[in-house]
C-alpha cells in the first residue's frame, strides 16, 4: 500500500500557513508552490488543514503520475517496482519535476532491470545526493535498495 502521501510530508515538511520555501517562492502544505519567486506572504492569508493539503498533494502525484507515463524510461522502471519503490520515485519526482527525475538515467537502467543496489547506489551518486538533498537521498536510496519502508519508521 503506497505511502506517498506521508513519505511526502515528511519530506517536504508540512506547514498549514504559507511560507516561502528555500528557492523563495511562496509554499505551502509541504512544498506546494502558490505563487512566484519573491512573491510576499501578505498575499496569501489562508491556511490548508492537513486534511485538506493531503488530497491537494494526492491531485498532484496523480497528474504527475500521469507525466511520467509519457517516458519511456520511467514507464520501465515503475513497472519493476513495488509500492514502496514507486512512491521514491514519486517523491523524486514531486520534488525535482519529472525532467528531473529522467535525468537519473542509469539509476532508471538499473530499475529497469531489477538491479536496485545499483540503482540505489547511482541515486546517492548524483548532485541531488551530495548537495541539494543529502539525507532524503539517503532515505529514497534505502527504500530503492530494500523495497520496503523501514527507514521510516517512527518518521512517518
Amino acid at each position: 500500500m503506497t505511502q506517498i502521501i506521508q513519505i511526502m510530508n515528511f519530506e517536504e515538511g508540512y506547514r498549514e500557513k504559507p511560507y516561502l520555501d528555500t528557492l523563495g517562492y511562496p509554499t505551502v502544505a509541504g512544498g506546494i508552490k502558490i505563487g512566484p519567486q519573491g512573491a510576499s506572504l501578505a498575499n496569501y492569508i489562508f491556511t490548508v488543514p492537513k486534511q485538506v493539503g493531503d488530497v491537494w498533494k494526492l491531485s498532484i502525484v496523480t497528474g504527475m503520475l500521469n507525466e511520467m507515463k509519457q517516458y519511456p524510461s520511467l514507464v520501465a522502471a515503475l513497472a519493476q517496482c513495488n509500492p514502496a519503490r514507486q512512491d521514491v520515485l514519486q517523491s523524486m519526482a514531486y520534488q525535482m519535476g519529472v525532467p528531473g527525475l529522467v535525468k537519473f538515467k542509469k539509476s532508471l537502467i538499473y530499475i529497469s532491470n531489477a538491479d536496485f543496489t545499483s540503482a540505489a547506489n547511482e541515486m546517492l551518486n548524483s548532485s541531488w545526493a551530495k548537495t541539494q538533498s543529502p539525507s532524503r537521498a539517503k532515505r529514497h536510496a534505502d527504500v530503492m535498495r530494500t523495497g520496503n519502508y523501514d527507514i521510516y519508521k517512527g518518521l512517518i
